[in-house]
């Protein structure tokens, strides 16, 4: 019994430290402040439409909610002063509902509250049902401020989560779909060339781009929780480092995508014998599996700021693409020497270890380092020029001033 009770209390410890666990409390804790706000502030003696903007309000990230927080505001205002109108002249039923939602689609693109434009209709509707009981308006407009104004401070005070784990996760699970499918591709070179397993590995190459838009989305999530928080000292280090990497996965999945193009060209070219002679065939297996597991270390080093593991990780990679390089150099002579006996089809022998090169060059621990200061020299510049752009607008409204 106490070894259970403490296996409990561990894992709520972990638990409470997860993104996800930390914004549902900071979402609980504005809600519920809202309400007791409320009860004392506004005559009603349920005033939920505190609650219900706090929750509105309270974003994933401070970034987000520094950014957005007025249009999110000015939204949920306009949907509760058109669900107030409703509720006092028709109430609700069915047609009148149908009208408060175009109502308040028109009138959001109308106050310009750009990507919550929906969320005018949504809090309309969700305002409709309470205000049945409201004796004045301004009772709503009032709870609905005392929401706004509690949701912001919770964002300022409490320390949002950050979302680098799960960005971290999400690279590392994409590079180890990369790696399977590297794999996958080795254990087929063996066997005979079958145009249908080697159009399931296109298929299973093009999937990976899915894959990235859903980490690129975890990936813009993380960026934002870096932003303005207190608890991240290197922010944009963190932000180049895993933006820059999970570009150069992009580019080793595009070019996968085309090599699993080139093998299946070739499959239907040889649909009856193997696609490569035996040494031919366990050369390119040793090739592809250290590119595989260069692949995962790759990935690990990106996110060293989350597993604390980037020597080690370095150290794998180089060793895996050095490796990797010098089978790719016998496989090399064995095409060349393929080619020679049997040149029908050296154009798809030469832009595979072309395809190669391209994965293992991106794959470097120099071409890594320098995009990564490409990337920091592109952001020093920018900042400079913004800063010499405001400068100039001050001086240009100076000399404006002197001259009246």
């Amino acid at each position: 019994m106490p070894e259970t009770i403490s296996s409990f209390a561990t894992r709520v410890v972990r638990r409470r430290r997860e993104p996800v666990a930390v914004q549902a409390l900071r979402s609980t804790a504005a809600a519920v402040i809202s309400y007791v706000v409320a009860l004392r502030l506004s005559s009603e003696p349920n005033p939920l439409t505190a609650p219900l903007t706090a929750l509105l309000v309270v974003q994933v990230t401070l970034y987000s909610t520094l950014t957005t927080s007025i249009r999110r505001v000015n939204s949920v205002v306009v949907g509760v002063l058109i669900a107030i109108g409703f509720s006092v002249l028709v109430g609700l039923t069915w047609w009148s509902l149908g009208l408060l939602i175009l109502a308040s689609l028109v009138v959001g693109h109308l106050v310009r509250v750009d990507e919550f434009v929906p969320e005018v209709a949504i809090s309309a509707m969700l305002v409709l049902g309470v205000t049945q009981v409201a004796d004045t308006a301004w009772d709503r407009v009032l709870e609905t401020l005392i929401g706004a104004v509690v949701g912001l401070l919770v964002n300022l005070l409490l320390a949002p989560p950050l979302w680098i784990g799960p960005a971290g996760a999400a690279i590392t699970d994409l590079a180890l779909r990369m790696s399977r499918l590297l794999d996958h591709l080795g254990e087929e070179s063996l066997g005979p060339g079958k145009v249908e397993q080697a159009a399931a590995r296109l298929h299973e190459a093009r999937r990976l781009d899915n894959d990235i838009a859903q980490v690129d989305t975890a990936l813009r999530q993380a960026e934002d929780s870096i932003r303005l928080n207190p608890r991240v000292k290197e922010g944009l280090l963190f932000r180049l480092v895993l933006r820059t990497g999970l570009d150069t996965l992009e580019i080793c999945a595009m070019v996968l995508r085309v090599a699993c193009r080139t093998l299946t060209d070739l499959a239907k070219a040889r649909p009856d014998g193997p696609l490569f002679e035996p040494a031919t065939a366990a050369a390119l297996r040793e090739v592809l599996r250290h590119t595989a597991i260069a692949v995962e270390s790759f990935a690990q080093l990106i996110t060293a700021q989350v597993s604390a593991n980037a020597e080690e990780a370095e150290a794998r990679l180089t060793g895996e693409l050095a490796v990797a390089r010098a089978h790719r150099d016998r496989l090399a002579d064995l095409l060349l020497a393929s080619a020679r006996e049997d040149p029908e089809h050296w154009q798809l022998r030469g832009a595979l270890l072309t395809e190669i090169d391209r994965v293992l060059d991106e794959l470097g621990v120099e071409k890594r380092s320098q995009r990564l200061l490409e990337e920091l020299d592109q952001h020093a510049r920018t900042r400079r020029t913004g800063r010499l752009r405001a400068w100039t607008r001050g001086r240009g409204r100076g000399r404006a001033e002197r001259v009246e």
